[in-house]
């Protein structure tokens, strides 16, 4: 028995030597996803009066960093305080590609997409979008803070 145990610590010693990593076999970790808040456009031109243009120039880009395309189906943007919620409906993001997710109305394309309200969903000052997948897991988190309103998006 001895010289069975020794062995496998001499191997391990091997390995180690070599830049090898041994691990014990506890569970992995979860890859990171390919999918990720990209940048935020939180402060359109202009004064905030609510107006459809203006609306649609707040948005949030996602990118798929993946070589296959990922279907969204399901997963969730909202803001810090949850108060704003979109889901996306039947959608696939292409590969290596990218689609942004307007605050208002609009006609959708493969990387448009339009959340349909009528008044601002990103504080100006500060906020925190956070993407969820179908399973209500947590796919990645964007916050910001801009309390002068000195720029117009933040990249994450």
């Amino acid at each position: 028995m001895r010289k069975f145990i020794g062995f496998w610590a001499a191997l391990a010693g091997l390995f180690l030597s070599l830049g090898m990593i041994v691990t014990s076999g506890s569970p992995a970790q979860a890859a990171p996803s390919p999918i990720r808040l990209y940048r935020i456009y939180y402060n359109s031109p202009g004064p905030d009066r609510g107006g459809n243009a203006s609306l649609n120039e707040e948005y949030v880009e996602l990118q798929n960093t993946a070589a296959s395309p990922i279907n969204l189906t399901g997963w969730r943007l909202h803001d810090a305080g949850q108060k704003h919620t979109y889901t996306f409906g039947a959608y696939t993001i292409k590969a290596h590609g990218y689609v942004l997710v307007h605050t208002g109305k609009g006609s959708e394309t493969p990387s448009q997409l339009y959340w349909g309200l009528s008044w601002y969903v990103w504080n100006n000052t500060g906020d925190t979008a956070t993407l969820k997948d179908r399973h209500n897991d947590v796919i990645d988190r964007c916050s910001y803070s801009d309390p002068q309103e000195l720029h117009n998006s933040a990249s994450c």
